[in-house]
């Protein structure tokens, strides 16, 4: 059964119309009549009940429509793919970013642009407490996270921003004087709780339940966004590690953020669903790696923001 013949079948069984299946594809309604009777005589049984006023599939043709829908779906979406990368890229990316983000990206988005004029790049928001829901739901096509990422169900793409992290603290905590912190002064604060919707791993990596000595970090109250953290900080509830750009963004009343001069550098990578990324969103993601990674926090360590 050729491609065109399964269309004229799949978009008869949808219509159930012989003169809208042909007007949809632009076909004469004795083309559209005569693959049916090939395929009919092919399998050996009818595919369509027909009457001069109305067409119903049989029930071989309710199974073959069952069957081919799928894999005709994914054969068009791969032609669609292929075309799309022979007219050249076309096409937006969604980009998942959190916060300020977006406003650090903006060298990649114009070397993307330059490269691929008929290409964009919409931003789509997402908060730390759920930090996987929109690339599982395909809201986003790509998304901005810190490493490492657990998800096993996601591939990660090149590293495109790196920086170092300060401590919140609320102003009238003793650390807040200091010229800069060290992880070991987590020792017995509290952090927030990020919830269940967040992976262990991933949100240890930002604030670790232990500290390199081994000592333990308290969780404490749960916060789902940012503004919710730093209103946990200013009431002296919490401490919490941030990444080094939030000083250049952020300002928050009762808030001192202190660097923190032996955490590791944070990684910001593009991650990706593991099934097969459009064209446009593999070109985006090829010229993120080829300018490779930017330091954004702009401060050398042991610096104060």
């Amino acid at each position: 059964m050729e491609l065109r013949d399964i269309e004229i079948f799949l978009t008869l069984a949808e219509e159930l119309h012989f003169g809208r299946t042909a007007e949809r594809l632009h076909l004469s309604q004795a083309r559209v009549s005569q693959s049916i009777r090939q395929q009919e005589r092919r399998l050996g049984g009818a595919l369509f009940d027909r009457s001069t006023r109305t067409v119903a599939l049989t029930r071989l043709g309710q199974c073959l429509r069952d069957d081919l829908e799928p894999g005709f779906g994914l054969i068009r979406a791969a032609v669609d793919r292929a075309s799309a990368a022979a007219r050249g890229c076309c096409g937006t990316v969604r980009l998942g970013a959190m916060g300020a983000l977006p406003s650090e990206l903006a060298g990649l988005v114009e070397a993307y642009g330059t490269r691929y004029p008929e290409c964009g790049v919409e931003f789509v928001e997402f908060h730390f407490s759920k930090p996987f829901v929109k690339l599982r739901t395909g809201e986003v096509d790509v998304q901005l996270m810190w490493l490492p990422v657990p998800e096993s169900r996601l591939h990660r793409g090149p590293v495109v921003l790196t920086e170092g992290r300060v401590l919140a603290v609320a102003e009238d905590s003793p650390l807040a004087a200091r010229s800069s912190v060290s992880l070991e002064d987590l020792a017995d604060r509290t952090v927030l709780d990020p919830g269940e919707d967040v992976p262990a791993d991933w949100f240890r990596a930002m604030c670790p339940d232990r500290t390199p000595g081994g000592r333990p970090v308290h969780r404490g109250p749960r916060a789902r966004t940012f503004h919710e953290v730093l209103a946990l900080v200013a009431a002296g509830r919490i401490v919490c590690p941030l990444n080094g750009h939030v000083p250049r963004y952020y300002s928050y009343p009762g808030v001192a953020l202190v660097p923190i001069d032996d955490a590791p550098l944070t990684e910001w990578a593009l991650v990706l669903p593991d099934s097969a990324a459009a064209p446009h969103v593999e070109a985006f993601v090829d010229t993120a790696r080829a300018l490779g990674p930017r330091r954004i926090d702009g401060a050398a360590p042991g610096s104060r923001p």
